[in-house]
């Protein structure tokens, strides 16, 4: 940019004389005047030493050339744009800083271990052994004035069959590892967001840096076309059209600017902070390497915690075909008692035996719903693996096409129009070609490099996807465990 300021101030103080007698004459030019016929400057078709008289009244208007008008003015510099971008820049954030912070603070993740406690206390209680009964029993107390017949204390337990405690349990544990896969998915969903939000704020953070760069050409346009309207290269649209770039790449910046701002508070919520504006540390760029569909694909519908939740909660649903399945079994509930029977002036005991008798109700609408459950849960297994083919598919396609370009751009597009715009640089110097043409190729390689760093956030982003799941969404609230029917909705789960 230096050498091309010496070469303009070389030629602008060649064109000085041509200048001023070409553009500041307002009068004809006679031979006794220092100017020769053999020196005789045209300018725009006019014979400055033998100017044509005017032969009708438009020609009686200001020639262009016979009076200098100023150009219009440059219009100001937004306060905005004076304003730092960053509230703290001395400090620095990593990706696997504002990880770390995500995981202590992000409260989804809260959430999701609270509901595999609340699946394993379900656990806990289903097992339990039935509390026993203590009965006291006084009979025909009062008649005649006496304590009664019989008077005593009934010990009363219920003999849980057909191991149901341990069935009950056994679902509930398997509902809780369900809970645990979708803790993971949570995790996989908090962790994936914040990587995409931070791929796209450290993309925006290089693009505010292209922009102004981008912003820089602009001002340096502007005073171009003014150095070039100052020797009669250019006209005052010229300088209009200028102007106009000139506020069209500020306002390009702020944008940018703006959406730095959004990017760093979205990212900032999905790591559970309210940190003000501070720069990032990474590098988008990384090994360019093609993930295959299919393997994806085989990777997703085998190891996705979406997945291993709906086949845990499959088992579940079986386990719970069986629990119900023994549920008519009746239970054995014993009676001892023992007290002082006052007719016989004597202590005594008392035995009982209580068992139910599945004679209408042997629990047949129950199991009906269980075995319900276990085929609609093998039709949400399908469903998600569908669904999960369905929804890597569009990923892919994204993630295919962003690396095409990252690869087209890196290895083609932005080494290439470097090399132009240094070939035209070089050519500038050696007054073989116009210093517009080497802005003009200069903000080109500016814009295919805030394109690439396009590319480079889209790859990145779907690649994140692909790796981790296609789960996204940090501070969706974790997916929680089916409604729970009659079955699970007692104070004893079953």
């Amino acid at each position: 940019m230096n050498r091309r300021r010496t070469r303009l101030a070389a030629l602008f103080a060649s064109a000085a004389v041509t200048f001023t007698v070409g553009y500041l004459t307002t009068g004809p030019v006679n031979a006794q005047d220092p100017i020769t016929n053999s020196q005789m400057i045209e300018a725009d078709g006019i014979d400055v030493v033998n100017p044509v008289p005017p032969t009708s009244p438009d020609d009686l208007r200001p020639r262009v050339g016979e009076k200098f008008t100023e150009p219009p003015p440059v219009p100001p510099t937004p306060q905005s744009l004076m304003d730092p971008v960053y509230d703290n820049a001395s400090s620095v954030l990593s990706l696997e800083t504002i990880e770390s912070m995500a995981c202590s603070r992000n409260p989804t993740l809260t959430q999701a271990q609270a509901q595999i406690q609340s699946q394993l206390g379900k656990a806990i209680q289903a097992g339990l052994v039935p509390n026993p009964n203590l009965i006291y029993v006084g009979e025909q107390v009062g008649i005649n004035g006496t304590a009664g017949e019989w008077q005593g204390a009934i010990f009363q337990q219920r003999i849980v069959t057909a191991r149901k405690l341990q069935l009950s349990r056994a679902k509930f544990l398997q509902l809780t590892r369900a809970a645990e896969w979708r803790a993971l998915e949570q995790q996989y969903q908090v962790l994936n967001d914040l990587r995409i939000q931070f791929w796209m704020t450290l993309g925006h953070q290089q693009l505010v840096e292209l922009h102004n760069e981008i912003l820089k050409n602009a001002e340096d346009a502007v005073v171009t076309a003014r150095e070039l309207y100052n020797l009669g290269q250019a006209t005052r649209a010229d300088m209009h059209a200028a102007n106009i770039v000139l506020q069209r790449a500020r306002l390009d910046l702020l944008m940018i600017r703006n959406q730095l701002k959004s990017n760093w508070y979205e990212l900032a919520a999905i790591a559970g902070t309210r940190q003000s504006l501070t720069p990032l540390s990474g590098s988008l760029e990384g090994p360019v390497t093609l993930i295959d569909f299919d393997v994806a694909l085989d990777r997703l519908v085998s190891e996705s915690p979406q997945i291993l939740a709906a086949r845990a909660k499959l088992q579940a649903d079986e386990i719970k075909v069986k629990r119900e399945t023994v549920e008519p079994i009746p239970d054995l509930v014993v009676n001892y008692g023992y007290g002082r029977n006052f007719e016989a002036r004597d202590n005594s005991h008392a035995l009982g035996l209580q068992v139910e008798v599945p004679l209408y109700d042997w629990n047949q609408g129950t199991i009906r719903q269980a075995e319900s459950d276990v085929v609609r849960q093998r039709g949400e297994i399908e469903r998600i693996e569908f669904s999960l083919q369905r929804q890597l598919a569009k990923v892919y396609q994204n993630y295919l096409t962003s690396l095409q370009n990252v690869r087209s751009y890196k290895e083609v597009m932005v080494p290439e129009s470097r090399r132009a715009y240094e070939v035209l640089l070089d050519a500038y110097e050696e007054d073989r070609v116009e210093w517009p043409r080497v802005l003009a190729a200069q903000v080109e390689y500016y814009r295919l490099r805030t394109q690439y760093v396009q590319h480079l956030v889209s790859w990145r982003s779907n690649e994140t996807l692909i790796a981790g799941y296609l789960l996204n969404g940090g501070l969706m609230p974790p997916t929680g465990p089916q409604p729970p029917g009659h079955i699970s909705a007692v104070p004893k789960p079953r």
